[in-house]
C-alpha cells in the first residue's frame, strides 16, 4: 500500500488551507499514493477561535474535501473541528474516498505543557478504524500518542497500520518525544505507524505562526515499521512523502515478538 504524507503549515483561513491540501493530493495522487494523510487542524491551525469556524461533516469544508477524494481517486484523511455541546469543537479527523466515510474525535485532550485544549475542544469517546483495500487501519491524533492502549486497540480491531494526525507542540524536548513516542506505539501495536505533523511554522515561508503557546508543529513526519524502525523521515518544512508499507511485515513481527498474544489481561 502506497501512502502519502502531506505535512504543510495551515494558517487561520479554511478556504485558503483547502487550496494546499487540493494542491497536495494531486501530486500524491501523481506518485501513485492509494491514501493522503494530512496533519491535525488542517482545517485552521491552533490558535485560532475555532468555534466560530467549526462545521459539520456535511458543511463546506468536508464537502470540498469530498470532492478533493473524489477529483484525485485518494483516499482523504484530514484534521478538521466540528461542532460540540456547550460552545465547544471536536477535534474530528474527516477520512473520505472510494468506500471510505468515517470520521473520529480526538479522545486524548492536550492538557499539557501549559496549554488546556479541554477549554475549547470536548473529547470524543469511540475508536475508530477505516478499510481501504482490504487493509484495517486506525485513526489517532497527536495527544493520543501518550496512550498505548488505543494503538493496541487498533490491532485488536484487525489494523495492520495506525495513522498518527498531529500538530504537536514545541518546546525543550518535544522532538525527542515524539520521535521516541511514536516508535513505541508502532513496537506495542506492532503495527505500521504513519505519523504525519504540521510543519515548523518557522521553517516555512507560507504562514507566521499564531501568537501564544498554541500546538503548530514542528514537522519531522514519519514512517515507522512494525518493528519501531524509522523506515522514512521529513525534516521541519512542508514536504511530501510517498512510503510504501509491506502488509506481510505485520505477521511476520507479530509471529516474532508475539506481544499482543502475549498480554495477561485484565491485570488487577
Amino acid at each position: 500500500m502506497r501512502i502519502a504524507l502531506s505535512q504543510l503549515t495551515t494558517g487561520p483561513d479554511p478556504g485558503r488551507n483547502l487550496a494546499l491540501l487540493r494542491a497536495d493530493a494531486r501530486r500524491a495522487a501523481d506518485g501513485g499514493a492509494r491514501a493522503v494523510v494530512f496533519p491535525e487542524a488542517a482545517m485552521a491551525c491552533f490558535g485560532t477561535p475555532l468555534a466560530p469556524l467549526a462545521e459539520p461533516l456535511d458543511g463546506p469544508w468536508a464537502t470540498a474535501v469530498r470532492g478533493i477524494a473524489a477529483e484525485t481517486g485518494l483516499v482523504v484523511v484530514a484534521g478538521m473541528f466540528t461542532p460540540a455541546p456547550d460552545g465547544k469543537v471536536a477535534n474530528t479527523l474527516l477520512a473520505t474516498g472510494p468506500g471510505v466515510e468515517a470520521s473520529y474525535d480526538k479522545i486524548h485532550l492536550y492538557d499539557a505543557f501549559g496549554y488546556a485544549e479541554s477549554d475549547s475542544v470536548a473529547p470524543g469517546r469511540e475508536i475508530v478504524t477505516i478499510e481501504v483495500d482490504g487493509v484495517r487501519i486506525g485513526l489517532a491524533t497527536c495527544y493520543d500518542v501518550r496512550f498505548p492502549e488505543l494503538f493496541r486497540a487498533h490491532a485488536d480491531a484487525g489494523a495492520a497500520v495506525s495513522l498518527l494526525l498531529a500538530s504537536w507542540g514545541a518546546g525543550p524536548g518535544k522532538r525527542e518525544q515524539w520521535e521516541l513516542l511514536t516508535r513505541a506505539r508502532a513496537l506495542d501495536a506492532t503495527s505500521w505507524l504513519v505519523a504525519v505533523g504540521q510543519a515548523d511554522p518557522a521553517a516555512s515561508e507560507a504562514v507566521a505562526p499564531p501568537p501564544g503557546n498554541a500546538p503548530t508543529g514542528i514537522g519531522h513526519s514519519a514512517v515507522i515499521g512494525p518493528d519501531g524502525t524509522v523506515r522514512q523521515r521529513l525534516g521541519a518544512e512542508p514536504g511530501l512523502l510517498l512510503a510504501d508499507l509491506d502488509l506481510d511485515e505485520v505477521a511476520a513481527v507479530r509471529r516474532t515478538v508475539p506481544v499482543l498474544a502475549n498480554r495477561r489481561l485484565p491485570l488487577t
